[in-house]
């Protein structure tokens, strides 16, 4: 490893109650940020009323928030491991209350695009630092606890995102679902401030790895800019424009979403060439390729990735369909979703536990089964006349295997990492999660688009004429299936609501089917983990390798 070995850090774990309060600030700031990146999609059809933003503005509310969170987080994980991971966690909860009250008073799209941004990059300190604590403060059982609690925090907020924004939306207006982030980012400062002590790689060399970080960070920013909009602005050739300010894509044969995803991933190649280089002429870097090595680190984030696939690309479809289909409210899809929040709750209680008796990677697979299972049900039941009582068992069922997966395979991929190197090894796993679930957005996004073209045909079995059909069709494809309410007042209303409702319906299914594999596929990934990783009997030193 880049460092020596790290010795005992009594003088990092926290005794008695102090690491337990000191664990509900760290997850209160974990909490801000899942919470705000699921309430601003309930947010956005109100925000572009209110400020007459254009589509692609809209777009761009969530794409330049994910371009800044997911390339920037090895860059910072890496920094706090140096400098220390207490002082980027609060510089990153404050930039991100700041960033939220430019979100708020923002009145129009530039303002508003830059500060989604901004919260971008303290999301991207937040979410590594945090991470990192944990793992250099909790040791042997209280790890796995607290590990838990991170995970359960994160798959709940995510259900929960939507209740809330829903809720603020609807009774306050759209600039409370990002000012909600200033008294909880107060309460976390001045509880990491007081609780939370400092820690850092004490054998950090000076010096700074200017290559690698210019590297890693352009790489990321153009694969993910590339998954967010090759749907729009087409993967190979443009089926878009593509601007920015005055300037416009001048190439007619090529996209920029090609472009950019080839120049990322030959960013990342031309990256670990050159870290290679610099660890075998004893430099300072950006990311320890070494850590790859660790077997529970390699295979742990190929896990995070694949799955990750699966898991999110689900949260983004179920709304639509809700709100679609069976013309639920936002508050009404949130306390839907809800069943997935309180299954996850109970799974981060019950996982320290089941762990300890089982172990980490068994708890890992037994959650994405419970995946697996509340997917392909969900897939199995869903239909047009679906209740959210129908809906809630599955969601509970995904809902738990999301608290256990995510906790234990964050436990897992970090169990054998030098707490020296917890901040950039944190900072991997979040990229590996953030990727994926980008990907997985994107194919989800796609797979739904393309099966509501199957729309037309379940039209046509209803007597609609062809013409109309596909004109409707593609409607509903055009809008993710949101122009299905409105088709009630045209001619046949109940008959265009009806077939278009079924298009849907198997829209959904598909969508389920490619969730089902990815997670499944995770699952199967899971077996190349030691079977032991992150089982810790005792309580004891954290681990340290050369």
């Amino acid at each position: 490893m880049a460092s020596p070995a790290t010795p005992p850090t009594h003088n990092l774990v926290l005794e008695g109650k102090k690491r337990w309060v000191a664990l509900v600030f760290l997850a209160l700031a974990v909490a801000m940020i899942i919470l705000d990146a699921t309430v601003v999609n309930v947010a956005i059809p109100t925000m572009v009323t209110d400020l007459g933003l254009t589509t692609n503005d809209a777009e761009w509310i969530n794409a330049a928030y994910s371009l800044t969170f997911a390339s920037l987080l090895i860059f910072f994980g890496r920094l706090g491991d140096r400098f220390g991971r207490k002082l980027l966690l609060n510089i990153g909860v404050i930039t991100f209350v700041l960033a939220s009250t430019l979100v708020a008073a923002s009145d129009s799209s530039m303002t508003l695009i830059t500060a989604r941004a901004l919260q971008g990059v303290g999301g991207a300190m937040i979410l590594p630092a945090s991470l990192s604590v944990i793992n250099s403060v909790f040791v042997g059982k209280s790890r796995a606890v607290a590990f838990a609690v991170w995970g359960g925090t994160i798959g709940g907020m995510a259900a929960l995102g939507p209740l809330v924004g829903g809720y603020l939306t609807t009774y306050a207006s759209w600039h409370w679902a990002f000012l909600i982030n200033v008294p909880i980012g107060i309460v976390v400062i001045i509880g990491v401030i007081a609780i939370v002590p400092e820690t850092r790689d004490m054998y950090a060399r000076k010096g700074f790895d200017l290559p690698g970080t210019l590297l890693v960070t352009l790489g990321l920013v153009g694969i993910v800019f590339a998954v967010i909009e090759g749907q729009r602005y087409g993967w190979l050739a443009p089926t878009a424009e593509f601007a920015v300010g005055g300037w416009i894509w001048p190439l007619d044969l090529v996209s920029v979403v090609l472009v950019a995803g080839v120049l990322g991933v030959l960013a990342l190649v031309i990256m670990v060439i050159v870290e290679k280089r610099r660890i075998a002429a004893d430099k300072v870097v950006i990311l320890d390729l070494r850590l790859f090595r660790i077997r529970s680190f390699g295979a742990g984030n190929g896990v995070a990735l694949v799955v990750s696939l699966g898991e999110f690309g689900l949260l983004f479809a179920i709304p639509l369909f809700l709100q679609a289909t069976r013309g639920y409210s936002a508050m009404q899809t949130g306390f839907i979703l809800l069943a997935l929040a309180l299954g996850s709750f109970a799974a981060s209680g019950a996982g320290a536990p089941l762990s300890q008796r089982l172990g980490p990677v068994r708890v890992l697979q037994i959650g994405m089964v419970l995946e697996v299972i509340g997917i392909v049900g969900l897939g199995i039941i869903i239909s047009d006349t679906i209740t959210g009582w129908g809906m809630a068992p599955w969601l509970f069922v995904y809902g738990m295997g999301v608290g256990f997966a995510t906790a234990q395979l964050t436990g897992v991929i970090l169990s054998e990492v030098p707490i020296a190197e917890s901040g950039q090894a944190s900072a991997v796993q979040s990229t590996s999660r953030q990727v994926g679930a980008a990907i997985g957005t994107a194919l989800i996004g796609t797979t739904l688009l393309i099966a509501l073209g199957s729309t037309a045909g379940h039209l046509e079995d209803r007597g609609i004429p062809t013409a109309q059909a596909e004109q409707v069709s593609n409607a509903v494809a055009n809008s993710a299936g949101q122009a299905i309410v409105g088709l009630a007042t045209e001619p046949n209303g109940d008959e265009l609501v009806a077939g278009a409702s079924d298009g849907f319906v198997t829209a959904i299914k598909s969508v389920s089917i490619v969730a089902g594999i990815f997670v499944f596929l995770g699952l199967l990934l899971s077996f190349l983990l030691p079977r032991n990783a992150g089982r810790i009997e005792s309580e004891g030193y954290a681990p340290s390798r050369e």
